[in-house]
Formats: structure tokens, C-alpha cells, sequence
């Protein structure tokens, strides 16, 4: 009969086992996900946005598999060498997550945008950011599908037909704000500059063109900065509580370890634990019922 002091161990292992076992499951699906968005990106080169997603899906999807596939078997089968490389792995990822949370602290500090007089939308400067993010979004290699993904969404064509009344009234996104109209400072008159008034060298960069629109303005890049930026500060509050949860599941994985090791040092003393018995118990005794029959 299973006593008071073994009881927190064997749930444990049924705990750890599931919880392994939903997200073997899960990991599935998800590195399906990624593996056709790979594919859709090299048939429709147009699928820019989508594409991007390709990269972290395929990493999430590869990395929780492997790493509930030996904390899985180890639970299961109390085998503790799985466990030991199953917590192993935990580790590193939360000393990965650790940092990752102290980097994007680091890259979403500033920003948010500047509040324009009677209007409900904001709009973004670079010179707010962070030096990393304007260096990441200045590179070309960036840019250049950000700048696609911006082109090819509904974002400018939603406020194309807007009135003026419209842009007291409504609000705008940080990319419609910054990449698909003017900064609200310019002054027009029949459709050119004023001459006599001091313009925002982005008011230069404008055209009422549906192909150029304000995507060659600082402010366009500012707005996808700002939308990196917020992506970052909700990843970051992802990495926190996930760094919690991390934790919780350390702790039940070392008791499952500690599980384990009993288990095995109870086989190996010449006495089978009847409440967890180790992983090659089963295939043991399968073999020796069989044994005399083949021979």
C-alpha cells in the first residue's frame, strides 16, 4: 500500500507525464503550421507577412518536442537519465527565457508616440527608440520585408477613403499613422508644400500615390517600431509568466527524478518497487515468460 510520504512523488510523475504528454502533442500541430508556411513562402512569394512567422513557429514546435519527449518517457517509465536530460533542458531554458526578459525590458524602454493636438491618434519619432531597435529596423535585410508586409496589407487601403472628419474622429495604428499619411504638422496648399511654412523633412517624402504614400518617411519606420516594439513588451510578459510556470514544472521534474532513482536503486538492491517499478521491468518479465518457449 502506498504510504503518506511516497504519495507527493508518484503524483509527481503522473502530473509531469501529462503535462509532457499534452505538450508532445501540441508540438505537433505547430511545427505543421510552420513547415506550410515555409512552404506557401516558397511557392507565393507574395505571403511576405506569413512568412515571417515560419521561423519562430518551426523553433517553438521543434523545441518542445524534443524536450517533453524525454520528460514524457522519463515520468512514464521512471527512467532517470531521460529526466536528468529533461530538466537539463529546463534549465537552459530558463536561463534562456531569463535573458531574453532582461533584453526586451532593455529594447522596449522608450517609445509610445507623442499625442497630437485634437486628434485621437499618436505619432512616432525615431529618435525615441532604443538603439538596438533602430538599428535592427535600419538594416536592410529587415527593412526591406517589413516595408513589403506594410505594402501588401490592408493598413493604408482601410484609411484611403477618409475624410478629414475622420481623422479627428478616429484612431489610426501605429503603421497607418506613420506610413500612410503625412505627419499632421504639414502644410499643403493645391497639393504642393507651402513655401513660407517650416516643413518636417517627411512632408518632402509624401505622395498621394497609392505605390508611395509616406513608406519612404522616417515616420513610417517609427511606426514599425513602434509596432516591434509593442510585439516585444507583450513576448516579454509571455517570457515572465512562462518563466513561473518553468519553475512549477522544475520542481515537479526533480521529484519525478528523485522518483526515479528510487525506483532504480530499489530494482538494483534485489527488491522491485510495487509502486514504481522501473522502465524495463515490463519488457523483463515479457521476456523471461517468453524465453522458454523459444527455447
Amino acid at each position: 500500500m502506498m504510504n503518506h510520504r511516497e504519495l507527493p512523488y508518484h503524483l509527481s510523475n503522473t502530473v509531469l507525464g501529462y503535462l509532457n504528454l499534452l505538450t508532445l502533442l501540441a508540438s505537433i500541430p505547430i511545427i505543421g503550421a510552420g513547415l506550410w508556411l515555409a512552404h506557401a513562402a516558397s511557392t507565393t512569394p507574395a505571403t511576405t507577412c506569413q512568412s515571417a512567422l515560419q521561423g519562430p513557429l518551426l523553433a517553438v514546435g521543434f523545441v518542445a518536442f524534443l524536450v517533453s519527449l524525454p520528460g514524457f518517457i522519463g515520468a512514464r517509465y521512471h527512467v532517470s537519465w531521460a529526466l536528468w536530460l529533461y530538466l537539463a533542458a529546463l534549465l537552459l531554458l530558463v536561463l534562456a527565457l531569463l535573458g531574453a526578459t532582461a533584453f526586451g525590458l532593455a529594447v522596449t524602454a522608450g517609445g509610445g508616440g507623442t499625442q497630437v493636438p485634437g486628434r485621437p491618434y499618436r505619432e512616432y519619432h525615431t529618435r525615441d527608440y532604443s538603439a538596438w531597435l533602430r538599428k535592427h529596423v535600419a538594416d536592410e535585410r529587415y527593412w526591406r520585408p517589413a516595408l513589403a508586409c506594410v505594402a501588401s496589407s490592408r493598413a493604408c487601403r482601410e484609411v484611403a477613403g477618409w475624410t478629414p472628419d475622420d481623422y479627428m474622429r478616429r484612431d489610426l495604428t501605429p503603421v497607418q499613422s506613420g506610413c500612410c499619411k503625412p505627419p499632421t504638422s504639414c502644410v499643403y496648399g493645391d497639393g504642393e508644400l507651402a513655401v513660407t511654412a517650416v516643413q518636417d523633412e517627411d512632408c518632402y517624402a509624401w505622395r498621394n500615390d497609392p505605390a508611395v504614400l509616406c513608406y519612404g518617411c522616417e515616420s513610417c519606420r517609427a511606426g514599425v517600431m513602434e509596432q516591434l516594439r509593442r510585439h516585444c513588451h507583450n513576448l516579454t510578459i509571455l517570457n515572465a509568466a512562462l518563466l513561473l510556470v518553468l519553475i512549477a514544472v522544475c520542481a515537479g521534474g526533480c521529484c519525478a527524478f528523485r522518483n526515479a532513482r528510487r525506483a532504480e536503486y530499489a530494482y538494483g538492491g534485489g527488491r522491485m518497487s510495487k509502486i514504481h517499478p522501473r522502465w524495463d521491468y515490463f519488457w523483463s518479465r515479457w521476456w523471461r515468460g517468453h524465453r522458454e518457449q523459444i527455447y
